[in-house]
Parts: C-alpha cells; structure tokens; sequence
C-alpha cells in the first residue's frame, strides 16, 4: 500500500484517477435527477410540497449514493486495471514479460463478479451495522476487507495466469491478501480518501501478486 500512495503522482495514475472521477460524478448526477423526477412523476406534488419531496428525493439519493460509492468505484476501476497494473510495472518490475493472463472476456466477467460481490457485502455490512451497532461496524469492515482483499488479487491475478491459478495462489497467500484488503477497508471509511482506494488498492495487489509469486517462484526477479 505504501509503494501504491507513493505512485500517486505518476501520470498513468492521475489520469486513471481524473477518469474515475467524471464517472463518478456522472453516474451519482444522473442518480438524483431520476430520483427527484421519480418522486415528481409517481407523486406529483406541488407548491411547497413539492419541493418537499425534491428535497427528500435528494437526500435519499446522496445516502444512496454513499452506500453505493465503493461498488460503483470498484466497477469504474476494472475498466481501468490493466492501465493502472502496467503502470505499476513499468516502475517497479520493468523485467517481467507482457501480461497474458485470463482471456479478456474472463477478466470482463470475474470484474462484473467482483463489483457485484462488492455491492453485495456493502448491503450485507449495512444491515449488520443497524442490527447489531458495536459489532456490525467489526464484521462490515471484515466482510470489506475479504471482499476488496480477495477480489482485487484475483482481478490483478488473472492478467497473468488463469481464474483457477489465481484462486490458488490467493488460498495459500490469504492472510498476506486480506490484511491489504483489511487496510483499504478500513481507509474506504474516511471521506476523499475512498476515493483512492479502488486505484491504490489495485496498485497494492500488483505488488502483493509480485511478492507471493516471488515466494512461489513465478517471478524471476533483475
């Protein structure tokens, strides 16, 4: 995670960032004018009370969107991570040959997976933290951290090997896995900083695959 935040200033990296941001931005805009055109059109209200339900509309869509950010940034991200983990590679593992991994269309299906996991947890995480206050806030960031942890290896993974060598690796690295995946998940909880997290967390399991190969003797190190 430390060699991904000090990449930050790399110009792959800002321009992946920078590209992420305008989704973002687009989709969480597009996600309040379809809520306050829902609440105009199904409710019709007007005068004061109409803009009583504008304001409501718009309240339930920012909440709505803070649930959502992480899976939605993950999903933007996929789009993204061969770019972030061949910049990472430039700098830091010039001597490896070209990626040829999974087939795309794998790759394509194990990110929509992934987001879908992400999505999944975040709800799961929600409703334990309303059940069960004290203890939901420990398991969601658990739930977090095998979600990001896991699924961020196995997608950085898959550029070079296939999905069944990836799930093998991340079974006999796991605890190395999760305790980044830990890390983002606990980093996801701090305002502007989440923004990073799906492109640093990618940068960070670039590193994580190079180190568990190396173990593994995968990687052969100039």
């Amino acid at each position: 995670m430390a060699r991904a935040i000090a990449q930050l200033g790399d110009r792959a990296f800002l321009d992946v960032l920078l590209r992420c941001l305008a989704w973002s931005a687009i989709c969480f805009i597009a996600l309040h004018v379809l809520a306050v055109w829902l609440v105009q059109r199904v409710l019709q209200w007007h005068g004061p009370l109409g803009w009583a339900g504008d304001l409501l509309a718009s309240v339930g869509a920012t909440l709505l969107t803070l649930w959502l950010f992480l899976p939605l940034a993950a999903a933007i991200s996929t789009l993204y991570l061969s770019r972030i983990a061949a910049a990472v590679e430039r700098r830091y593992y010039p001597f490896l040959p070209p990626a040829r991994g999974a087939p795309v269309a794998a790759q394509a299906w194990d990110g929509i997976i992934l987001c879908a996991r992400i999505l999944t947890f975040s709800l799961v995480s929600f409703a334990l933290v309303l059940i069960l206050p004290g203890a939901g806030i420990v398991l969601g960031w658990a739930i977090a951290a095998y979600a990001l942890g896991r699924g961020l290896f196995v997608a950085v993974s898959m550029r070079r090997m296939p999905r069944a060598a990836a799930d093998t690796l991340y079974r006999r690295f796991r605890w190395q896995i999760l305790a980044q995946g830990g890390l983002m998940a606990a980093a996801a909880c701090l305002p502007l900083v989440n923004l990073l997290i799906p492109l640093l967390g990618t940068a960070a399991m670039v590193h994580v695959l190079d180190d568990a190969l190396s173990q593994a003797g995968g990687f052969t190190r100039s």
